[in-house]
């Protein structure tokens, strides 16, 4: 009888043992077949969209096309072909290449000076011999327009009676010429003739009066 009761008494401590044994090992498996959790995800930033909505496109940043530089025009140079015009004339034309590099028998209207530099108011005219009294040239007026020229600055001026001094011709500076023509009445320009040889850029380089009684 006593030995079944110590057996009776041993069963519940074994059974005790077993429950223990069996919870152990479910423990076991159950941490072992655990898959890890993944962590939360970060939050994606504010500029990206949130799921099932459109991306709202950033404003493409607009720029203000220059102004084109417009250029200044600039202010074009006096040309050869104009001269400075005669007191109480417009400006006209200097037209000096038809007679480049030639000599031409000249009625001349005017003389100035201007910027330095003298210019001539001419055009072109015939001259005849004459003997009777004396020997002397007669002078035949052209006829059209004059045409402005300019006298080079080192050109020379030869004047005889009466707009020189002497029958015979003699060197006068340019600025004299000038004085001498202005002082003549126009009535009796029209009655005077001059030699005039222009250079290869049509400027008067030497000039000469006729003498005329």
């Amino acid at each position: 009888m006593l030995t079944s009761r110590r057996r009776t008494g041993a069963l519940p401590l074994t059974a005790l043992a077993l429950t223990a044994l069996a919870l152990t090992a479910c423990t076991g498996k159950a941490g072992g077949g655990q898959t890890d959790v993944p962590a939360p995800a970060t939050p994606a930033t504010a500029s990206a969209s949130a799921p099932g909505q459109a991306a709202v496109p950033t404003p493409a940043t607009t720029t203000t096309p220059s102004t084109p530089t417009v250029p200044t025009p600039t202010k074009t140079p006096p040309t050869a072909t104009t001269a400075p015009a005669a007191p109480g004339e417009g400006t006209a034309p200097a037209g000096t290449t038809r007679w480049a590099g030639t000599k031409q028998f000249m009625q001349i209207r005017e003389g100035w000076t201007s910027g330095g530099r003298t210019y001539l108011s001419v055009r072109t005219a015939r001259k005849v011999a004459v003997t009777d009294p004396h020997e002397a040239w007669l002078i035949i007026p052209g006829e059209g327009p004059y045409t402005t020229v300019l006298m080079a600055a080192d050109a020379r001026v030869l004047l005889s009676v009466p707009l020189g001094d002497d029958s015979l011709a003699h060197l006068y500076s340019q600025t004299e010429f000038v004085n001498r023509l202005t002082a003549e009445p126009s009535a009796s320009r029209s009655r005077l003739g001059y030699d005039l040889s222009f250079d290869g850029k049509g400027q008067v380089t030497r000039l000469q009066s006729l003498y005329t009684s």
